[in-house]
């Protein structure tokens, strides 16, 4: 339906290219619709880039939606524009005092191969995240925040000795499941991580009433699944990417000889509209053509 940001926001006219209304928030004020609360603690790396993938997909909601940027007060935000942040961004109990979320988003980061305790924003991360369990119908965790709350459920993490980066399959194991129930039987997803969950421990986790397993791939693993209250929803793989963040990371970890995964294919294809990157993903025999 529409989205509630201010006008000076610097994805504003990329929302209008993609064909995503849009509000200011003097003019919500005067109607006589109650938006949606979605708090986003966003920790990617380069997060003013990234906060457009996750407004293209809550756009499209039929919703009135109104997000609130959440940053953590034990990070520094030190690959961000200082300004952006102090700007439009909020502490989580600052987003929690007037008024309480709707739901809450917790993207990923890139921590994933080190230990839980030893990342510096470990203690304020549980701590969020356990107010949000109580106070917040929903919370949804993306790549490593899915891993924390795997890990917060007993299931620790496995690091892996190549990249896992590309499109990959996954089985809709939840056909009857209120949200994955929407979703096709078998259905593809950008993964972008070095490390997951090993599947003999979720599939104890899910024997032992602790986690529901909803999606899975053989190479991606069980990477949709929930609490068994449903107060969490964890995607390992990043379902917000589109082509464009796909091509950036693609071009990034090809130019980087330290990274090791499947192999890629980059094509730059002129075009009358412009320039279109076609990404070529080859693993496991197969290969998925992405392009934008």
């Amino acid at each position: 339906m529409t989205l509630i940001v201010r006008p000076d926001y610097h994805a504003v006219p990329i929302l209008e290219r993609n064909g995503i209304r849009w509000i200011p928030p003097s003019q919500a004020k005067r109607q006589d619709i109650r938006p949606l609360r979605i708090g986003i603690l966003n920790i990617m790396p380069l997060g003013e880039k990234y906060e457009f993938n996750i407004l293209h997909p809550l756009g499209l909601s039929v919703l009135q939606l109104e997000p609130i940027w959440i940053r953590l007060e034990s990070h520094n935000y030190k690959s961000w524009e200082p300004k952006h942040v102090d700007d439009i961004y909020v502490t989580y109990e600052e987003a929690m005092r007037d008024q309480p979320l709707d739901g809450l988003i917790l993207t990923g980061a890139p921590v994933e191969t080190i230990d839980y305790e030893d990342v510096h924003y470990w203690e304020e991360i549980k701590t969020i995240l356990s107010d949000a369990r109580k106070n917040i119908p929903s919370t949804l965790g993306l790549c490593w925040a899915g891993f924390v709350m795997a890990y917060l459920e007993g299931v620790k993490k496995l690091n892996y000795d190549h990249k896992l980066f590309g499109v990959f399959e996954l089985k809709n194991l939840a056909p009857d499941h209120p949200i994955i129930g929407e979703l096709d039987d078998v259905f593809f997803c950008p993964q972008s991580r070095h490390a997951g969950m090993p599947d003999e421990a979720m599939e104890e986790a899910s024997e032992s009433g602790r986690l529901k397993l909803l999606a899975y791939g053989p190479e991606a693993g069980y990477s949709i699944f929930s609490t068994t209250d449903d107060r969490f929803i964890a995607h390992t793989g990043h379902p917000e990417y589109n082509a464009t963040r796909l091509a950036e990371e693609a071009k990034r970890d090809h130019r980087n000889p330290g990274y090791q995964h499947q192999q890629i294919l980059i094509l730059t294809i002129p075009s009358t509209s412009g320039v279109h990157i076609a990404i070529l993903f080859l693993h496991s025999g197969s290969a998925i053509v992405i392009s934008k």
